[in-house]
């Protein structure tokens, strides 16, 4: 059975000339998808050339008709709508300006998993590169870090290989429907990605991996990780893309470095020279930075304060850290439904009172 409300969501994302970030506007006005097709508003009036196309879907009855479509197809293959507004849309993700406003989702993974993780970089993959991306993944093991690539070749298909070999769950970012595989050389992995993983994507079924979609792919790449890693790339393509849009949404960019002489190292090598990326060179850099391994034989020298008046917010904070030895200011921000702002200055309280304390990576622990 089709959800109504499901077609309306659909049918939103079909507007034309109605992006991400104005058609979750749209729905903060309205209320709903829903509403924006029901409810004409004199609000409408007031939007100009935009409000004229939202006019004209609405009247168009292919644009529901084929939202319609796409929900059986939805619900015949078992998978999950994402609307942003939904408690399983990627907290990381829904904090994106550009996030998209509707995600279709079929897997088993939780898409808010405490360390998100992403590999990417070149297609023309070398032995080098190939060997660092298996390193760094089987040294990430015993975080228990999700995995997101984009199923490409070479360095994707090889994080996603060696995620699934070793047990961790990996989900490919596609720059088309889920009625297909690009490219079709990855179909038995990406059918065990399923369950072990799995596939998303914000592209109708029939879309095809066309070239113009795979920057809106990377970007949601980016917005699902805590950090991304470039393994390889060459001076121009979707790896580095990718970086620079992690870098926009405030991501830990990081970047294996190689030899000046190698073409597919030329990315990277940039990429750490202009700071846009911070250098690594095995799985332990990447905890020490992201603050995931603490050096148990530093002495804590800050002392807990006792009977200190907290604020409901520091409260709330010191609640949710008692669970965790780690925790980013983002999984803070997700987890509380609080604002960036009052978190960052929750936190830098609590630092001062000498119940936290801030690690490389913006990871917290408490004392």
């Amino acid at each position: 059975m089709v959800e109504e409300n499901l077609v309306f969501q659909i049918a939103l994302t079909l507007i034309p000339g109605v992006g991400d970030v104005l058609g979750k506007k749209l729905v903060s006005i309205f209320g709903s998808a829903e509403a924006v097709f029901r409810d004409q508003r004199p609000v409408l009036k007031k939007m100009g050339r935009v409000g004229d196309l939202i006019s004209q879907a609405v009247k168009n009855k292919e644009v529901l008709l084929r939202a319609e479509k796409e929900a059986t197809f939805i619900h015949r293959y078992g998978i999950t709508p994402l609307f942003f507004q939904d408690k399983r849309y990627p907290q990381r993700l829904r904090h994106c300006y550009d996030s998209p406003v509707l995600l279709y989702y079929k897997g088993t993974a939780d898409l808010n998993m405490p360390r998100i993780v992403g590999v990417v970089g070149t297609r023309s993959a070398t032995t080098y590169g190939k060997t660092i991306t298996q390193n760094i993944i089987r040294n990430l093991v015993p975080q228990q870090i999700l995995l997101i690539s984009g199923l490409a070749y070479g360095i994707d298909g090889c994080a996603h290989r060696n995620a699934l070999d070793l047990g961790l769950n990996t989900i490919g970012v596609l720059g088309h429907g889920l009625d297909r595989i690009y490219p079709s050389l990855h179909k038995s992995m990406a059918e065990k990605m399923l369950t072990q993983g799995g596939l998303v994507t914000e592209f109708l079924s029939g879309s095809k991996p066309d070239r113009e979609n795979f920057p809106r792919r990377n970007r949601i790449i980016a917005g699902l990780c805590d950090a991304i890693i470039v393994v390889e790339a060459a001076t121009k393509g979707g790896a580095l893309i990718t970086a620079d849009i992690a870098n926009s949404y405030n991501r830990d960019v990081f970047a294996v470095p190689g030899r000046i002489s190698d073409p597919y190292s030329e990315g990277t090598n940039y990429l750490i020279r202009t700071n846009r990326a911070a250098l690594i060179q095995k799985a332990e850099d990447l905890e020490y930075l992201m603050g995931w391994k603490q050096d148990i034989s530093v002495p804590k020298v800050i002392q807990r304060k006792i009977f200190q008046e907290l604020t409901p917010e520091e409260e709330q904070i010191i609640n949710l850290m008692q669970d965790q030895r780690q925790v980013s200011i983002d999984e803070i921000t997700i987890r509380t439904n609080l604002a960036m702002s009052m978190v960052s200055s929750a936190l830098l309280n609590l630092e001062f009172e000498g119940l936290v304390r801030c690690l490389p990576g913006k990871v917290y622990v408490l004392l």
